[in-house]
């Protein structure tokens, strides 16, 4: 398995700059289901967890949102996630891409 060096990267001024990075970043489709699905399943137990006040359940939504998505990273679109270089920018772009599948903008 070779993964693309990191380096810095790129800078972006905005949001509006940085999703069409993120896109290809996520151009091989396994890993925007792999994205898609941890996402949900992170805002599932979120969402569990504030319904029944379990609390802890809380600890398990990061693991749940970034391992698959790491998955697909590194053995499907062999690149570094762009969670490592732009943490805010990523996280949104995670949401942004949730929403368009759900509005059918974009296939997964």
């Amino acid at each position: 398995m070779t993964v693309r060096p990191t380096g810095p990267g790129p800078r972006f001024a905005s949001f509006r700059e940085f999703y069409p990075h993120y896109l290809a970043e996520h151009s091989n489709r396994i890993s925007r289901r792999l994205h898609v699905s941890g996402t949900l399943l992170a805002l599932a137990i979120a969402a569990g967890a504030l319904l029944t006040s379990r609390w802890v359940w809380l600890l398990a939504v990061p693991p749940a949102g970034y391992l698959p998505a790491w998955v697909g990273h590194f053995f499907f679109e062999r690149n570094s996630p762009a969670t490592f270089r732009h943490p805010l920018y990523s996280l949104r772009g995670d949401f942004t891409m949730l929403a368009e599948v759900l509005t059918g903008r974009m296939r997964w």
